[in-house]
């Protein structure tokens, strides 16, 4: 396994690879790494003949300081866990690197259309700019043939492939299942800072998405949403931002049984901590 921590550097590793017609495929993360970004190594390993990991953990998407400060960076340890899962090259750029004017932001703001306002992007404000920025970037820097998210940040995986249409970038975005707890809990680098009771609490996030899943051809989704918030507010410790049932292609809440690919999606502060989940219904 290759570790870069240069663009040029990385390009001339796999500059002779790509003439060689070989398919390459990028896992972009913040690190802190789970058996969730493993997963998404195995897959991409299915698909393709390279797979390259980035860490990067970027500045432009925190819409609070002190979530960047206290973002979990454990470098050996994810390192490791790539050697052992046979992932190829490394990409652990600076953020001068990334952003050489930085921390004067650069001039970047894209049509990302009316989702990006919605959920996250309501609660995080420009959020999903500086994603399409950094993962812009990425793709600029190894021009994948193929790119590798997870579906916990679902609305996320929207933005990228509406970053993509925009610039009609010729690479195919791929969202992998999310990776649970054997109790549920959907897997992310932020239940670190989750202590042992809020751990407990969290697994309501989980539990009304699955009775939302099991009724959804029993119940309305007025009366699904009713529930599931109930069981949510009833959860000491845990403050719910929303949960919706929507159309997974606008992220527009949905009546309707009939769309294909709907989606229910919650977030809530589970003590300190910012936790998002998601399941889809059909």
């Amino acid at each position: 396994m290759e570790i870069t921590n240069t663009i040029s550097a990385l390009q001339m590793l796999l500059s002779p690879l790509q003439k060689a017609k070989s398919k390459v495929a990028l896992v972009p993360t913040m690190g802190a790494l789970h058996k969730g970004h493993l997963s998404l190594i195995k897959i991409a390993q299915q698909y393709a003949d390279v797979v390259v990991c980035s860490i990067f953990v970027n500045p432009t998407q925190f819409t609070d300081p002190k979530d960047l400060e206290k973002y979990p960076r454990p470098l050996e340890h994810d390192i490791k866990m790539l050697q052992e899962a046979g992932c190829n090259f490394v990409f652990m750029p600076t953020v001068k690197e990334m952003y050489p004017t930085f921390p004067t932001p650069e001039d970047w703001h894209i049509d990302l259309g009316a989702a990006e306002f919605l959920l996250e992007g309501e609660f995080r404000k420009g959020h999903y700019q500086g994603v399409t920025q950094i993962v812009k970037k990425l793709f600029d820097a190894v021009n994948p043939d193929i790119a590798f998210f997870g579906q916990k940040d679902f609305q996320q995986v929207l933005m990228i492939k509406n970053m993509v249409k925009h610039f009609n970038m010729p690479i195919e975005i791929v969202s992998c299942p999310i990776i649970r707890e054997n109790d549920g809990l959907a897997m992310s680098s932020r239940n670190i800072h989750l202590s042992q009771n809020d751990r407990e609490n969290a697994l309501v996030l989980s539990k009304a998405l699955q009775f939302v899943a099991d009724n959804f051809n029993k119940l309305s989704n007025d009366e699904l949403l009713g529930k599931a918030k109930l069981m949510i507010n009833e959860t000491n410790g845990v403050e719910l931002d929303y949960f919706t049932i929507a159309d997974g292609e606008t992220l527009l809440p949905t009546t309707n049984k009939e769309v294909k690919n709907t989606i229910a999606l919650v977030a809530a502060k589970v003590g300190e901590t910012r936790l998002i989940d998601n399941m889809l219904l059909n």
